[in-house]
């Protein structure tokens, strides 16, 4: 055995790459599982694949107290299991077991509220907690994950050597980084996944647009994103999204995305993007659009009748060129991008995080799932002067939303026309229109409330709150 203060407990999918990543570079970690025949199962995979380097991992069965007792002094034990009341299990087994000064490590899709709690309550005994986003999948946990952590400094430092070398590297630079107190890592993570369900949503609508509004094959399609991904589109999700529309299903030989059946999963951390989102007062109606997206995706018989009692095919709009498609896809990656940002600003001030937007744009450029070309602009934007700090400000985004917006409007009017379902496009415009119009129309929605409710409002001409003549 070999002695280390690193544990890991839950070789799932991604626990087991994360201990074989934190392994073959050079550390010395102790696992556990639920099941002790998992981690003999997980062991003998490990020699197979890391060769001498699977001695820096010594198995403890299921034993806590034996996972445990192979630590050094301070501990770190990492969970990689799902997020929800198994957590909250697994710090009741562990915390009896341990000492102060430990540091227990949730690197689980968890809620950030949850990891703020929690770290509250193992600080009470003199411990720490931290809450650590991983992002990249198996993949990226195998190869080198983007890490987006939040918690004590200090016990973040006892493992900071190994999280930065095990990260994936953009230029040689550790996409790792302590990005503030308590829940601050896994709020970014979260908003992560909130922009990773737009871009998805709105590389989806393009699909659609090109399937049943142009009349395009799987394999033109696959094609065109391919080409995509050489340019300014270029990113994982657009690159993956060639690959699989250039997949073919062995069973059948036909496209393997033609055999898959239309309805989305998802696992909530879109829908808490939104959910935090309205509690800041902020937009994530992109966002949105694609979390309503899935849930409508899910409700396949009633879109069966719909399609027998609503109507047929619509064919007025106009054909979408493949540089508008393009335009309009940049253009509404930036705007969800610019929500994400937005949201995790007003978190950052409402809990005292002091998060480094600039540096949280670095560590999503390589080894995460939204890894894109824009990220360099976005880093670059936040080191400068950035009005407001919204991304639509920063000149260069202006500049590319200035000359791309004319092909989102011909876009999502072509798809209304057509009655093709663009809700992600058309969010996306929504806020853009919004945000570049000072007078607005809620002055209205005011006047409504204090005539219904005498709520209220403001004055152009003067300070305080006032009522309309219909109190008079």
């Amino acid at each position: 055995m070999t002695k280390t203060n690193i544990g890991l407990v839950g070789l799932g999918t991604m626990g087991s790459a994360l201990t074989l990543n934190i392994a073959e570079k050079g550390y010395p970690i102790a696992v556990t599982t639920r099941l002790a025949s998992r981690t003999d199962e997980f062991l003998e995979k490990a020699r197979k694949e890391l060769g001498d380097a699977a001695d820096k991992i010594t198995g403890c069965g299921d034993s806590a107290e034996e996972l445990v007792k192979a630590l050094s002094t301070p501990r770190t034990i990492i969970f990689m299991v799902p997020a929800g009341q198994i957590v909250d299990d697994l710090i009741e087994q562990y915390k009896p077991l341990l000492a102060p000064g430990d540091t227990l490590v949730d690197a689980g899709n968890a809620n950030f509220h949850n990891t703020r709690r929690r770290g509250e309550e193992m600080a009470a005994s003199g411990m720490h907690f931290i809450g650590m986003g991983v992002s990249g999948g198996e993949d990226g946990a195998r190869h080198g994950p983007s890490i987006m952590v939040g918690g004590d400094p200090e016990s973040y430092a006892h493992v900071r050597e190994m999280v930065e070398a095990i990260s994936a590297k953009f230029e040689g630079a550790p996409c790792a980084e302590h990005l503030g107190p308590d829940g601050a890592g896994h709020f970014v993570k979260t908003v992560h996944n909130g922009i990773e369900y737009a871009d998805m949503q709105l590389i989806a609508e393009v699909y659609g647009l090109l399937r049943d509004g142009e009349g395009k094959s799987v394999s033109e399609i696959g094609a065109l994103f391919e080409g995509w991904s050489n340019g300014p589109l270029n990113s994982y999700l657009v690159e993956i999204t060639a690959k699989v529309l250039a997949a073919i299903d062995s069973k059948t030989g036909d496209p393997a995305v033609d055999v898959i059946l239309d309805r989305a999963g998802q696992k909530g951390t879109g829908r808490w993007t939104v959910i935090e989102a309205l509690q800041l007062g902020q937009s994530a109606s992109t966002i949105e659009a694609a979390v309503g997206a899935r849930s409508w995706s899910s409700d396949i018989e009633a879109r069966k009748t719909g399609t027998e009692l609503l109507g047929g095919d619509i064919k007025d709009g106009t054909t979408l060129s493949e540089p508008i498609l393009e335009s309009a896809l940049l253009v509404s990656r930036i705007l969800a991008y610019a929500q994400g940002f937005q949201i995790l600003s007003a978190a950052s001030d409402k809990y005292d995080w002091n998060v480094d937007m600039a540096r949280v744009a670095e560590i999503w450029r390589a080894g995460c799932i939204i890894r894109s070309a824009l990220l360099d602009d976005i880093s670059a934007a936040f080191r400068a002067d950035l009005a407001h700090g919204n991304l639509l400000f920063a000149p260069a985004f202006a500049v590319r939303l200035e000359n791309g917006v004319k092909a989102l409007r011909a876009l999502v009017a072509s798809a209304v026309l057509r009655g093709i379902p663009v809700p992600a496009f058309s969010a996306a415009l929504a806020w853009f229109d919004t945000m570049r119009q000072a007078r607005g129309t809620t002055n209205l929605v005011q006047a409504q409330r204090d005539f219904f409710g005498a709520h209220g409002f403001e004055r152009l001409d003067a300070e305080g709150a006032h009522h309309g003549p219909w109190w008079d």
